[in-house]
């Protein structure tokens, strides 16, 4: 029986492997390009008017590339809405987020809502004029219609957390019922009340802030509550 010789001088083929990690980056990147661009494109001329040729243009990008990453319009409106909610394009949630997290954490009531105030100031100083916009063109267009929808569900459960954390203290005040806050605070924290007040009433967002925290406080929360600390 002969013996199969082995060349050991014959360098060991490995497969490779394949690593993608700076195609990502680079796609990240080029979906930023088009949010930046597409945000400001929608704000200028409104959703109906901008197209995905536009915004391809706008953001120095090939538009096969906008149809590769995004597929439709109403999906970059999409993307431009969930980066001016939470500040950027990583996947944690608002209420993931530090800002939210630290007004969570607060024991008294009156510092919870405060918190929470801050956090509405951030989000609709970023994202309040892209609402209004979406507003306008859910009027005459569905798919803004079902967009703006969406939207809205994803805030009334965002804030039934406010609601049900201070009923869950036994915060609220005499007779309101968890249901009822949640109406008290969907309004109160709306983008419509705040362009009412930041653009009509021309509050500063500190004012702003400093109105929510307080109508927040005043139409929610037990008077015997522990008051805010300084």
């Amino acid at each position: 029986m002969s013996a199969t010789i082995v060349n050991m001088t014959e360098p060991v083929k490995t497969q490779r492997r394949y690593d993608n990690s700076r195609r990502e980056a680079q796609s990240r990147a080029t979906r930023a390009q088009v949010v930046a661009a597409a945000g400001d494109l929608f704000l200028a001329r409104g959703y109906p008017a901008t197209t995905i040729e536009a915004v391809a243009v706008a953001a120095d990008v090939p538009v096969a590339s906008v149809y590769r990453l995004f597929g439709a319009k109403k999906a970059i409106l999409s993307a431009v809405l969930q980066v001016a909610f939470v500040g950027d394009d990583e996947p944690a949630g608002l209420h993931d987020r530090p800002e939210a997290q630290a007004a969570a954490a607060q024991s008294d009531p009156r510092a919870l809502l405060a918190g929470y105030a801050r956090v509405a100031r951030s989000v609709l100083t970023r994202s309040g004029p892209l609402q209004q916009m979406l507003r306008v063109a859910a009027e005459a267009d569905p798919e803004c219609a079902d967009l703006a929808g969406t939207f809205r569900q994803q805030r009334l459960a965002g804030q039934s957390l406010v609601a049900r954390e201070l009923a869950a203290r036994g915060a609220l005040a005499p007779g309101l019922t968890e249901e009822a806050a949640l109406d008290t605070i969907y309004t109160l924290m709306s983008p419509e009340v705040h362009r009412l007040l930041t653009v009509e009433r021309k509050l500063s967002a500190d004012q702003y802030e400093d109105w929510l925290a307080r109508a927040l406080a005043a139409t929610l929360l037990d008077g015997a509550a522990r008051p805010m600390q300084p």
